[in-house]
């Protein structure tokens, strides 16, 4: 990535908080780094070197500002939307496979030698996946420190440090302070607990996923609550929970939205599943989008004028599961969002071994929302059913047609045997040709799930119901071929259209009840 100095420089002396992830200032004369927002004075032009990563500035020699916190910034929008490898293997990084696999694990799963992926990593993003993953690695500790009363030997072995040594070097070198000086600095502001423990004792974790600006979160919040798994997730009160399937373990996120970030208090069977769920998290919400560029393109539409000032920088929800995410694909094939969910539910509640398994989906507003009734306790929400927990389950907790349970049995055996790779890191292209070819799944699946589960900014679900029930309410053409030809000048957002035409509806039928003199 090529950055402009004067561009760079502007954005810095203006602090602009919309350039945060998108690159890193270095300033040599203090040996410091910061995000472009620091609220520090402007440096001088010839003590300022700009870097596209956090690692390539740490490879530089460079420690992170312990004011504005520049490892904790959104990743860049750039290679989060991104297909190709280096994409993917941020996407990878960021779920801590190099943590847990190794480099030749990340190399393995990418398809690439170690040297040719060392060497693309570096000339993209100036720095090896070694350094990126110690990077993220430090910040993990960090949050640990600042966070728990964890002893700084389980919290190297947490953050996936493979030694106290080599913990204590990171952090110097990243910081600018050994791990036991910030843990007094904090204990001395009173912020953590005096002693340390496992995570039973530890209870909660409370991260701030930062995002930029503009962000409706109460659509997004919406979005995620009609949709809500009753016995997985909780949405209400302008929060929203799940339980969590991690590479050690379950856990669960709580998530309430702020001004500027959401808090989101996790609690892990396994602290080294931290950095994950922080990552899925931020793919879940959609955190590192840059919704300038977004809105500026589908602005240029007339039609959308007014769903976008309605809530300027709207997200697509992500999944903090590719396997969940396909099964609910398959689910809602052709049925409304509040059947999917009861059905949902039912599998769900199945194979959490309630034999008594309800349709689940609970009390509904008038226009599907889900309405306010008692929620469960964050330790009574469960984990989606794994592949392996579906292909378990007998034939009544499907409560669908046999045809469409064959497809879900086919999809869990594919996903399980390797067949169809789901993760953050699979290749966009060769994941829609295999899961086309699995029967039952047919384009308008194969595309939620790349919009949804990939990330891919750019997928126009043209056959959906609801989507051209939204362009005729827009007066945008409501044909799949009109409506595909005219998309074309919404590239590469046109995953951000399909949201804005199913927005559409949402209002209208808002709209139509409180018309009708009923509460919305």
């Amino acid at each position: 990535m090529e950055l402009d100095f004067e561009r760079c420089y502007r954005a810095v002396d203006s602090r602009d908080q919309r350039f945060d992830g998108w690159f890193y200032t270095g300033v040599t004369s203090t040996g410091i780094y910061c995000r472009p927002s620091c609220p520090a004075v402007t440096p001088k032009r010839a003590n300022v070197r700009f870097f596209v990563s956090a690692a390539a500035a740490q490879q530089a020699g460079l420690r992170a500002c312990r004011r504005c916190h520049p490892d904790a910034t959104p990743g860049s929008p750039d290679w989060d939307l991104r297909a190709d490898l280096v994409g993917r293997a941020m996407r990878l990084i960021r779920d801590g496979v190099v943590d847990r696999d190794g480099v030749s694990g990340l190399a393995r799963r990418l398809g690439y030698t170690e040297r040719h992926l060392n060497r693309v990593l570096t000339d993209q993003l100036g720095a090896g996946p070694l350094a990126l993953a110690r990077a993220q690695r430090a910040q993990t500790a960090r949050i640990l420190i600042e966070r728990t009363g964890l002893t700084v030997t389980d919290i190297a072995f947490a953050a996936g440090f493979g030694s106290v040594r080599q913990f204590n070097d990171t952090f110097r070198t990243v910081y600018g302070l050994a791990p036991t000086a910030l843990r007094g600095r904090v204990r001395a502001a009173g912020t953590t607990p005096d002693r340390g423990g496992d995570a039973d004792t530890l209870g909660a974790i409370t991260v701030r996923l930062a995002f930029r600006q503009p962000m409706p979160t109460d659509a997004v919040l919406d979005f995620l609550a009609a949709r809500a798994v009753p016995g997985v997730e909780a949405a209400g009160d302008g929060a929203y929970r799940r339980a969590l399937r991690l590479p050690h373990g379950p856990g669960t996120v709580a998530v309430t939205p702020h001004a500027d970030h959401f808090a989101a208090t996790f609690r892990l069977a396994d602290l080294r599943d931290l950095a994950p769920a922080v990552a899925r998290c931020r793919a879940l919400f959609d955190l590192d989008a840059d919704p300038v560029a977004v809105d500026a393109t589908l602005g240029a539409e007339p039609a959308f004028a007014p769903v976008v000032a309605a809530a300027p920088g709207m997200r697509v929800p992500g999944t903090v599961d590719g396997f969940e995410l396909a099964v609910r694909a398959v689910v809602g094939q052709q049925i409304s969002v509040a059947a999917a969910r009861r059905v949902l539910a039912r599998l769900c509640a199945a194979a959490a071994g309630d034999p008594t398994a309800p349709d689940g989906g609970g009390p509904t507003t008038d226009d599907g929302q889900p309405a306010d009734s008692g929620e469960p306790a964050d330790d009574e929400l469960v984990p989606f059913p794994s592949p392996a927990e579906l292909l378990e389950l007998p034939d009544a907790a499907f409560a669908m047609p046999a045809a469409r349970r064959a497809t879900l049995r086919t999809l869990a055996v594919a996903v399980a045997d390797g067949t169809v790779e789901l993760d953050p890191g699979a290749d966009r292209a060769e994941l829609v040709a295999r899961l086309g070819a699995l029967p039952g799944i047919g384009p308008w699946t194969t595309g939620y799930v790349a919009m949804r589960a990939l990330a891919d900014p750019d997928v126009l679900l043209g056959t959906d119901l609801g989507v051209r029930h939204g362009a005729r309410l827009l007066d945008l053409p409501t044909t799949v071929s009109g409506l595909t030809a005219h998309a074309t000048g919404w590239r590469p957002w046109r995953s951000y259209a399909t949201l804005r035409l199913w927005q559409a509806v949402t209002i209208h039928n808002r709209l139509a009840l409180v018309g009708a003199g009923r509460n919305p």
